[in-house]
């Protein structure tokens, strides 16, 4: 499955999110580094999800950009 993940710029580094799970976030001093640590937090709480049980959501979140002129 393919969950969005949302990166911004911090002053000390990078955070990331999934809108899709609630709770599963992440942080790193790169881009990079978020994106890999992001990758093991959707993991690690998938995994949780499922010793407990619980269903684990279908991704449901998309992505675009709109062009503007400034």
């Amino acid at each position: 499955m393919q969950y969005l993940i949302v990166i911004e710029k911090t002053e000390t580094g990078y955070s990331a999110y999934s809108p899709d799970l609630p709770g599963c976030v992440s942080t790193g001093t790169t881009h990079e580094e978020v994106a890999q640590n992001m990758r093991e937090a959707v993991e690690f709480h998938l995994d949780g999800l499922k010793l407990e049980g619980l269903e684990v959501p279908q991704p449901t979140t998309s992505s675009a950009y709109v062009e503007v002129a400034v």
